[in-house]
């Protein structure tokens, strides 16, 4: 389908010299059939999406490798407007995560469902029974049994407990547990779980099966999702979102294994790990899966099963707080303009569903299905970057109404008891680049990054109302800046400019790319060393030429 250019206005515009100001939310989308040609993805890129989300639920190899490619080939904005000769480095930016299946549990197949198309009917009221066993795994589910892949299935539900099939739409309540592995048990039967079913409904083969409240000993990684991480990284993905996470131990596990895969790989900058909140365990252990992620995903999909609905907003609050206090990036998922998937408009309700997300705080919402199977995937991305920069300017002129987010004092407070001497003294740096921006009213704050990127992260995290234009010395740094709330990254620009000069030449492609124009104020910071390899800070708060 080809779009017409007022449909892509919010990214792409045939003036360069027209002052620029783009949402500071970003977007992550979801890319699949529907999306993932190129004439569609290029569309995507100008009308905001910032980020690819990869599902490895069900994307093939031949599917990866085709979106790879087309995102790859899309022309970013900077890329079009720039003067520089730096070529792929600054072509564009956007940022690909690969969001892995994880470890799950699942019902068996059905009995006779040859072709994998079978449905079975549970009445409510009637009794149903759980088995782990290889018998029942063999000779298949039907009505009155269920295989469940779990084998210690038993060991984690009681009497009272909620099994969920199929994402809810069928719930069992726990009436008894036969633990049989006991030593003092004579019984020669296999443990076994008899459920009552609550509600009617149809159930399909190896449908999903969550157990709200329950505390498994899954592991960190399925196999697959280990298969998948290493592929991905000789794709050169750039975050990792793994699903399922319970404890920060599985944070670390997967940190380890991603380590060894770049090992193999011979790769230096590992992707970033974004760990997914989904569970009822991952809420209970919630701080120190962030003390040891790289961001959050707040994915209400799978969350919205294992607790109780109306407590997921209560829920993705918190989290978005939390992670900007501690300035780690949080992306908002799951059903925000669902509905667009078969309408060109969303409803009321998913609006305020967005606009709420960019309130709170979160660096970044996601489309899932909308963009990925949906018939309207480049107007999804317009109406939410359309949403996300009326939340933007409603939140700057009536702060009294939204409040002014969790940046500015929580996250200072948090890291003045840092022990890391050398990110405290880049984080007041940074508080007095957007002080200062704040208080001269300047239209952007521009960072000259170092080789680790640390200081865009800081000034983002102090939540700056303003563009922060960051120039990268590579284009893979570039692209893991992406996901930081205001961060827009430009990869390579200075790289080969004398240090006395990256002030003035970043002015200039600010003000080429549209950042910025003549009269405005403007802040520059950045860290540099010295002949003796001593850092130091560098801030300049100047009016544009």
């Amino acid at each position: 389908m080809t779009y017409p250019k007022s449909l892509l206005s919010s990214e792409y515009d045939s003036c360069p010299l027209q002052t620029w100001t783009p949402q500071l939310t970003k977007i992550v989308s979801t890319i699949g059939p529907t999306s993932e040609q190129f004439d569609v993805m290029q569309d995507l890129v100008r009308c905001g999406v910032r980020i690819m989300r990869l599902n490895f639920s069900h994307a093939t190899v031949e599917e990866v490798e085709l979106r790879v490619k087309n995102l790859r080939m899309c022309q970013g904005r900077h890329g079009a407007f720039s003067s520089s000769d730096n070529g792929e480095d600054d072509k564009n930016v956007r940022g690909i995560l690969l969001d892995t299946r994880g470890p799950e549990i699942r019902m068996g197949k059905l009995q006779n469902d040859h072709s994998g198309h079978e449905t079975i009917k549970l009445e409510a009221g009637n009794s149903i029974t759980l088995h782990m066993d290889d018998h029942w795994a063999g000779s298949g589910s039907t009505k009155t049994d269920l295989f469940i892949d779990y084998p210690k299935l038993h060991k984690v539900l009681a009497p009272g407990s909620k099994v969920l099939l199929d994402d809810g739409a069928i719930i069992l309540t726990v009436t008894t547990v036969h633990d049989n592995d006991d030593d003092n048990t004579s019984s020669s039967e296999p443990s076994h779980i008899t459920c009552t079913i609550d509600n009617t409904g149809e159930l399909r083969s190896r449908a999903g099966v969550n157990l709200p409240g329950a505390e498994t000993d899954l592991p960190a990684m399925s196999q697959k999702d280990r298969i998948d991480i290493l592929y991905g990284m000789t794709k050169d993905v750039d975050y990792i979102a793994p699903s399922f996470v319970q404890s920060a131990q599985h944070v670390r596990e997967i940190r380890e294994y991603v380590q060894q895969c770049a090992n193999e790989l011979n790769i230096e900058v590992i992707p970033l790990i974004i760990s997914k909140i989904e569970s009822m365990s991952a809420l209970k252990h919630f701080d120190e899966i962030l003390k040891e992620s790289d961001g959050i995903m707040v994915a209400r999909g799978d969350l919205g099963v294992e607790i109780p609905i109306q407590q997921v907003t209560n829920a993705q609050k918190e989290m978005v707080a939390a992670c900007n206090r501690a300035g780690k990036p949080v992306i908002v998922a799951t059903q925000m303009l669902e509905s667009m998937a078969k309408n060109p408009r969303p409803t009321r309700a998913e609006v305020s569903d967005v606009t709420n997300a960019v309130y709170d705080g979160a660096d970044a919402v996601m489309t899932s299905g909308e963009t990925a199977k949906g018939k309207y995937p480049v107007e999804t991305v317009k109406m939410m970057n359309e949403i996300i920069l009326s939340a933007e300017k409603f939140r700057e002129v009536r702060p009294d109404l939204v409040g002014t987010g969790h940046g500015l004092f929580e996250f200072g407070n948090e890291i003045e008891n840092d022990d890391d001497k050398s990110l405290s003294d880049r984080a007041s740096v940074a508080k007095a680049a957007v002080t200062a921006a704040s208080n001269r009213h300047a239209k952007a704050i521009l960072v000259l990054a170092g080789t680790r990127c640390v200081l865009p992260r800081l000034v983002s995290a102090y939540r700056p109302d303003v563009p922060i234009v960051v120039f990268s010395p590579t284009a893979k740094m570039a692209r893991q800046l992406m996901i930081y709330r205001g961060v827009h990254p430009v990869a390579g620009k200075l790289r080969d400019v004398p240090m006395q000069q990256r002030p003035t030449m970043a002015i200039k492609y600010a003000k080429e790319m549209g950042f910025i124009q003549k009269g405005d104020d403007v802040v520059v910071v950045g860290m540099e060393t010295d002949i003796e390899m001593e850092e130091f800070a560098t801030m300049r708060v100047t009016v544009v030429k």
